[in-house]
């Protein structure tokens, strides 16, 4: 049980270190700049980070949110990035097991945090996480994954082509853009690494949680009808949903139907 609980936490661990480079490439991708030099510093005075003052959430809390050098405050994303990829990769190994396809999972977890941080901040997709995500994803679901080359390829294209078809048709049918590039790419990424279910599962969560979120903040008068809301972080967690529960929705949805027989 000790060496247990000491796994997990060393998992969680790595998880909040890792999610520290997160906050580097939520920071610097959007701005064309590179995520490896030069080394982490106050995006206000650009005063260089030391090491005690870079620890995940600790040194937030120890700095009580303030930079050391120019006391400018520090963004509440940085602990909670580092907090949810902790907790993302404790319950993905918990769940799926150590071994090589929770580390699978992780990393698409991770590349799905970074997207949703980029999406919320800038209203962007960065190609550069979602294009190198599809032939990584392929590969990975051909090799360690339970999906297979063939249900990644039907997810890449089914995901991708579906939001692909509505991005084309909605200026038809609606008179305005639909899904942008970036959202068609992400789902081509989701299907690549979970497959052709999971990925129209991806779709149906996402577009009913940005939905709901729309229609109660358009309730609550904090945004307008004609405001952009970002679909990327529904996407993303419409994904999740799909990585942990596809197998009991669709087993669920099997029974439904065998009843209404």
């Amino acid at each position: 049980m000790g060496a247990t609980l000491f796994l997990y936490a060393t998992v969680c661990l790595f998880g909040a270190v890792i999610g520290s480079f997160l906050n580097v490439c939520i920071h610097r991708v959007p701005r064309r700049e590179s995520v490896v030099w030069p080394s982490s510093h106050c995006p206000a005075c650009a005063a260089p980070i030391a090491l005690y003052d870079n620890l995940p959430v600790l040194s937030f809390l120890f700095l009580r949110g303030r930079c050391r050098a120019c006391r400018a405050p520090i963004s509440l994303q940085y602990p909670l990035v580092e907090t949810a990829n902790a907790a993302g990769y404790g319950l993905i190994f918990w769940w799926f097991g150590m071994g090589w396809p929770a580390a699978a999972y992780a990393l698409f977890f991770s590349a799905l945090l970074v997207i949703t941080g980029i999406d919320l901040t800038h209203q962007i997709i960065p190609d550069a996480i979602t294009l190198p995500g599809i032939p990584v994803g392929l590969v990975l679901a051909a090799t360690i994954l339970p999906v297979g080359l063939v249900d990644s390829l039907l997810g890449l294209l089914l995901g991708g082509g579906l939001l692909w078809f509505m991005a084309w048709v909605s200026p038809y049918l609606f008179g305005k853009e639909g899904m942008g590039g970036g959202d068609i790419k992400l789902l081509a990424m989701v299907g690549a690494f979970l497959g052709w279910k999971p990925a129209l599962l991806t779709i149906m969560v996402g577009a009913m949680a940005g939905s709901l979120v729309g229609i109660g903040l358009i309730s609550l008068k904090v945004m307008r009808r004609d405001q952009y809301i970002p679909f990327g972080p529904f996407l993303a967690f419409g994904a999740l949903i799909a990585l942990f529960f596809h197998r009991d929705i669709f087993a669920w949805y099997d029974t439904i139907l065998l009843g209404a027989r």
